[in-house]
């Protein structure tokens, strides 16, 4: 139904000029399929490598830790870049500064592809990060100005399905290439993705012609401004942030004076560029516009989106990897049912919003409630819960995320003008990309933690001279001497197995209150949304509303 009511071109579409050619119109919807392409790909880069680093470390002859910083230097690069991606994309034109992204993208996973050495491949990691942040934010700009606002709500059911449905299927992907292929195609495959995307884009993707308005603004009496001060504060404190999060668990955290030196930077640098932006005129990071209430409200939504989604598509392959034994492909497909409902309902969600059907602040504050609640069901699974329970654990989730985004994009852009659209994509991507740093640095840390919290306890609740603790041990020394063990070897091995089951049980618990945790937040989350002010689609809200 979504499909036949759009497949026409909107009134928003737009023209293509080029020397010696008429103006033609172009139908939105093939704009916004050509950008997602390569937006789905840099989302994909996230996750992909994370499965197959024991086969780089292999490849590269490093040890593991040294090899996790391929995934730290990604996200480092991204970080910095994400948030200037408007005033770049204004100082070499939107399509110009997108296509350099893709191409400089698809050119460094090829070198990641061939490093012989782990320093090829962190310097391929950073170069391929700063092409990809800016591809998102791009992107989002491209689809607001490509649909007219009464039609943005199916451009972004697309863009949902991109954004959710890319990080979930990254580890499985990687997984299954490094069992049957080689690791080295884990990076491989963005390239003819990437060249189809610079195909697509340069034969149908092209700046609106009151973009070149806003372009100017960027140049004082035609030369150009840069905000220097502006540029080296968010660089700095963004990539300082971001080591913090990615390492900190590894390095324990704050037992580490690099882990500090890092946290005091990525404050000072921070705090500075807040102050700084507000008080320049063309700032890099627009936080003026936090002063608009929806797309503030908008902001906090997109740090909990984020959050939630990474943190639960990071710890359930885990969770089924390491307690239930699942390998990559199978963990893969319990998060599939998630991707698939996502699929199917973000369409359908754009049609009630589109049409007037529900509000949109009313079907996202639903929406969150039904992710928090699913957060909550997740937090009651056992050992004995089986692959049917997770994967509609998971479909419920989905059930919640393919209603979250598109009213929640919607509510984000509906008191803006087409001039701030630009800036606005930077700042949803910033505040997105961080929930979702927040959200895996919380996981990794949070579960560790819980873990040791709760072997503590129940080890002491199990004293050595418990009955049924040592009736367990000598049936299990028992077994294991009538197949072969010695005496103290069974007795040892069934020790070891206590120990096994224990540790099982309290890493169980540990996901489990990260599931608790992340459910109450988001729930309590949920009633902000309600302070938002109503709107007529395509319109901003009314004043007195």
């Amino acid at each position: 139904m979504a499909t036949a009511t759009l497949a026409s071109p909107v009134q928003a579409v737009s023209k293509q000029t080029t020397k010696g050619a008429p103006h033609r119109l172009i139908n939105p919807w093939v704009v916004a399929l050509t950008v997602t392409l390569a937006t789905f790909m840099e989302l994909l880069d996230t996750s992909i490598a994370n499965v197959s680093l024991p086969y780089i470390a292999g490849g590269l002859g490093r040890s593991y830790d040294e090899v996790t910083w391929i995934l730290t230097t990604y996200l480092v690069a991204n970080a910095v870049v994400l948030p200037m991606s408007a005033w770049l994309s204004r100082v070499f034109g939107r399509k110009t500064y997108y296509m350099a992204c893709v191409t400089l993208f698809t050119i460094t996973s090829f070198f990641c592809g061939i490093a012989p050495t782990l320093g090829i491949m962190l310097l391929s990691r950073v170069l391929q990060g700063i092409g990809g942040g800016g591809l998102a934010p791009v992107e989002q700009a491209i689809l607001v100005d490509a649909f007219p606002p009464a039609k943005r709500a199916s451009a972004f059911a697309l863009y949902t399905v991109a954004i959710v449905t890319a990080p979930a299927i990254g580890p499985v992907l990687g997984g299954w290439i490094t069992d049957n292929y080689n690791w080295r195609w884990v990076f491989f495959i963005n390239i003819p993705v990437g060249l189809l995307s610079l195909f697509l884009t340069n034969r149908f993707v092209h700046d609106p012609p009151a973009y070149a308005e806003e372009r100017k603004t960027v140049r004082v009496n035609g030369k150009l401004h840069v905000d220097g001060i502006g540029i080296a504060l968010v660089g700095l404190g963004s990539a300082a942030l971001e080591v913090l999060l990615d390492r900190g668990q590894i390095d324990d955290w704050f037992g580490s004076p690099f882990i500090i030196w890092c946290f005091v930077i990525g404050i000072t640098c921070l705090t500075a560029a807040v102050f700084w932006e507000l008080h320049v005129p063309d700032p890099i990071i627009d936080f003026r516009l936090l002063k608009i209430r929806n797309f503030a409200l908008a902001n906090v939504f997109y740090f909990v989106f984020g959050f939630g989604l990474f943190a639960s598509t990071t710890m359930i392959p885990q969770l089924l990897q390491s307690l239930y034994g699942y390998r990559a492909i199978d963990a893969g497909l319990v998060l599939g049912p998630g991707a698939l409902v996502i699929t199917f309902l973000a369409p359908v969600g754009a049609q009630l919003v589109q049409r007037g059907i529900v509000k949109p602040r009313i079907l996202l504050f639903g929406a969150v409630m039904i992710v928090g609640m699913s957060f909550l069901h997740y937090s009651h699974f056992n050992l004995d819960t089986d692959y049917k329970h997770y994967a509609l654990a998971r479909a419920l989730q989905g059930l919640g995320y393919g209603f979250f985004f598109v009213p929640l994009s919607v509510i984000a852009y509906s008191q803006l003008s087409p001039a701030q659209n630009n800036k606005a994509s930077s700042l949803t991507n910033f505040f997105r990309n961080w929930g979702g740093s927040f959200g895996i640095a919380f996981i990794t840390t949070m579960s560790e933690r819980r873990q040791n919290f709760h072997q503590e306890r129940v080890g002491s609740n199990i004293a050595s001279s418990n009955g049924a603790l040592q009736q367990n041990i000598h049936q299990t020394a028992a077994y294991l001497q009538s197949h072969g063990f010695s005496p103290a070897d069974a007795v040892t091995a069934a020790y070891g197995r206590v120990y096994d089951q224990l540790h099982a049980q309290t890493q169980l618990l540990a996901f489990m209150d990260c599931f608790h945790i992340i459910g109450v937040v988001t729930l309590v989350a949920a009633p902000l949304v309600l302070l938002s002010k109503g709107f007529k689609p395509g319109g901003k809200a009314p004043e007195g509303h």
